[in-house]
């Protein structure tokens, strides 16, 4: 299996195995959006290949925290998809791990996601609540609200309200 980074035009690509993983259109309008959006800037788009067919996608938009008390670079992981013949294959785990390998290496301090707590925290996300990092509104439930920090010290002394692209700022992409 390959990950690659993605441009758009594998678009194609990206919304047929959100498309195939999650049984609508929604995750692939979503990430059409994403991709068109400006706030959305800079992003990172991965794909992964099992021979010559995309079986994995992940996305991670930026993100802000303007009341941070220190500057510090943010992305929101939304969506990960993988097709269903592939799941259960460590096929997302690799690419939240490529996806994270990336964009420290490029500086960003924080990820967030609002996901499964039971998966995500395998892969060193822990609630964003405790660590008073916030959503613009309500969340539920409100331990699925998480983050990932790279480097020490970050978590507890950055805080304040993430803001995400403005594909990503509806409350009910936000509720379970």
């Amino acid at each position: 299996m390959r990950i690659l980074e993605a441009s758009t035009a594998q678009l194609d690509h990206m919304v047929a195995v959100e498309r195939a993983a999650f049984g609508g259109e929604a995750e692939a309008q979503l990430v059409r959006e994403l991709l068109a959006d400006p706030s959305a800037r800079p992003w990172l788009s991965l794909l992964a290949w099992a021979e010559d067919r995309p079986v994995g996608h992940i996305l991670f938009t930026a993100a802000r925290v303007p009341d941070a008390g220190r500057p510090v670079s943010a992305a929101i992981l939304a969506p990960l998809a993988v097709v269903p013949d592939a799941q259960g294959r460590g096929i997302g785990g690799r690419l939240i791990e490529r996806g994270a390998e990336l964009l420290s290496g490029s500086g960003v301090g924080l990820v967030c996601v609002f996901g499964d707590p039971r998966y995500y925290a395998r892969f060193g996300f822990t609630a964003a609540t405790p660590h008073r990092l916030a959503l613009p509104f309500p969340v539920s439930p409100e331990e699925a609200w998480m983050v990932r920090a790279f480097g020490p010290g970050l978590l507890g002394a950055v805080h304040g309200t993430v803001v995400s692209a403005d594909a990503l700022n509806r409350p009910e992409l936000w509720q379970a």
